[in-house]
This record gives C-alpha cells, structure tokens and sequence, in this order.
C-alpha cells in the first residue's frame, strides 16, 4: 500500500493560492476556481502529498462556486477540526497526511446520499482524469467508476 506525506518538493511548486489556501487555511473565491464546475470522470487528490480524497462520482454542484462532494474516498485521509473562526462555528476539512486545509464540511448536502457537503478549495486538490489513474500510480481507484457506470 502506498503511504503519503506532506512533500517538500510539491510545497515548493506550489502557487502562491496554493500555498495560502493549504498552508496558511485560506478560501478561494467561489466560481473563480479551477474544478467547481468540472465535470470529467477522476479522481481529487491533496496537491501536497498525493492522497487520494474525492471522486468525481461523489461530486454535485452545491450551487455554492466551489467543488462540492458527498463523501471522501477514504474517511482515514481526512481529519475534521472545529473551526470558530470568522465567526462562525464550522468543521475544517484537511488531508490526514499532507496537513493541507482543503475546506470544510457542512450537514446540508443531499439527503439521499448522507446529508454532508464537503466544500473544498480546488487550489488544495489536483485532479487526475479517469483516463491517467493507471499511468499516474491510482489504477486501485478505477473501480470507483465502474460501481458507479462511469
């Protein structure tokens, strides 16, 4: 199985976005991002250490500007942590081996799939098409999309 870390090399690449969205708990601004309307079949991984986080079949436009999914691939990739700032209660969202803040989880999503929203900043993802899973380390990932038709 493969392990995931948070990458000093991809910290290094990162944009200047990046880095304030996944380094320092920044928001992107909503529908000026490069993934909430995308509608390609994939996978969303932390752009800082690779693991692996949202499919594209457990997407949904949320209507709120920013990539909105129903659930994580795997719920061990993600640590929630009570966030009072702004003034407002919520729940943070961040990579379980990066350490990258991707966003934050609300209770309004779609009943029918478990009522949670996980809002993310496309600046703390990176999206590898259905077609480069295998080439790019993730071909475990492809059965995904097969329960689903994709």
């Amino acid at each position: 199985m493969k392990t995931y870390h948070k990458n000093p090399e991809a910290l290094s690449c990162l944009t200047p976005e990046q880095y304030r969205v996944t380094q320092k708990d920044g928001t992107e601004r909503p529908f000026e991002n490069a993934y909430w309307d995308n509608d390609e079949p994939g996978l969303y991984v932390d752009v800082v250490s690779g693991e692996p986080l949202f499919a594209s079949v457990d997407k949904y436009d949320s209507g709120s500007g920013w990539p909105s999914f129903v659930k994580p691939i795997e719920a061990d990739n993600i640590i929630e942590n009570r966030d009072t700032s702004h003034g407002m209660v919520r729940t943070e969202v961040r990579s379980a081996h990066g350490d990258s803040h991707l966003g934050h989880v609300f209770p309004d999503g779609p009943q029918e799939a478990g009522g949670l929203r996980y809002c993310i900043n496309s600046a703390s993802l990176r999206f590898i098409h259905y077609d480069d899973l295998e080439s790019e380390g993730y071909g475990e990932f492809s059965k995904l999309f097969a329960e689903k038709g994709e």
